[in-house]
């Protein structure tokens, strides 16, 4: 096999976390998954092209992404970014109420959606260790899956 055969080795995207709301989980999310932590502010001109939007699943957070995809479509982006897709962190355990499973599909009917569960350990500051197995497309999206 000669050199022009072989593929290149991956290379995992670079992500720069946006929260769409104070407490969306854009800090430890960036801790986990790697990437450049944006906080609310859009990326800087040396920070990673692609934007992952975060926010929690309950009723402001999931109005408050649902806004931000809105404007982002609607108004011309900053400077070369990229909205590559939404991760929707959960704001406590269990299932959603249906109101805001539907708002959830609201957002899913126009951008990836990346559902994060409720890890208590995370809570409590701890976020080495692997990401939640429900999170195995988010992990292989960023690159973390193929360490």
């Amino acid at each position: 096999m000669t050199d022009e055969n072989i593929p290149p080795p991956f290379t995992p995207r670079h992500y720069s976390w946006v929260g769409t709301h104070g407490g969306a989980g854009v800090t430890t999310l960036s801790r986990v998954y790697g990437g450049h932590d944006c906080g609310r502010a859009w990326p800087g001109p040396g920070d990673p092209r692609s934007v992952l939007l975060v926010g929690r699943t309950h009723a402001a957070g999931l109005d408050a992404v649902l806004r931000a995809v809105a404007d982002f479509r609607r108004e011309p982006p900053p400077d070369g970014l990229d909205l590559d897709a939404v991760v929707l962190v959960a704001d406590a355990p269990g299932r959603l109420p249906r109101p805001l499973a539907q708002r959830m599909k609201a957002i899913e009917s126009v951008i990836d959606v990346y559902r994060v569960p409720w890890v208590q350990s995370w809570r409590l500051g701890r976020t080495e260790g692997p990401p939640p197995r429900e999170t195995e497309a988010l992990a292989q999206l960023t690159g973390v899956g193929r360490r």
